[in-house]
């Protein structure tokens, strides 16, 4: 087992450094197509060079590591606040015209529904027996 720890060594310094190249936007000194060879012709070297020369001083930090939603990445604790639809009074004024809205549709249906009733009713033969 201690023979192959040199190789597990090598080979997980490859690795990291491979990924760690690829995924950075903009490394130093060299294009990053040079440094992806220079890490995979030179394992250890190459990775050492990487780590000391080619990697960038600092990572830009994103606020939001997932910019899809608004309160994406943020502790529950540091999120936004937004107000309650409750607590809006445009909200609750627009709720109001829309129940008036709603109600003086419904009176219309409920009339119109009697007056077809009541010509159903007016055209409707009346049976002697």
């Amino acid at each position: 087992m201690i023979r192959y720890l040199p190789f597990l060594i090598e080979i997980a310094l490859l690795v990291y450094c491979l990924i760690d190249c690829i995924q950075t936007d903009v490394p130093r000194n060299l294009s990053k197509t040079t440094w992806v060879f220079v890490i995979i012709l030179l394992p250890v070297v190459g990775g050492i060079a990487w780590l000391v020369a080619g990697r960038p001083e600092h990572r830009p930090r994103r606020n939001v590591p997932w910019p899809t939603t608004q309160t994406a990445g943020f502790p529950e604790y540091e999120r936004p606040r937004r107000s309650s639809p409750d607590d809006d009074p445009e909200f609750l004024a627009g709720m109001r015209s829309s129940d008036d809205k709603h109600e003086q549709m419904l009176k219309d249906w409920e009339a119109q529904l009697r007056d077809r009733e009541h010509k159903l009713q007016a055209d409707e033969p009346r049976d002697p027996a």
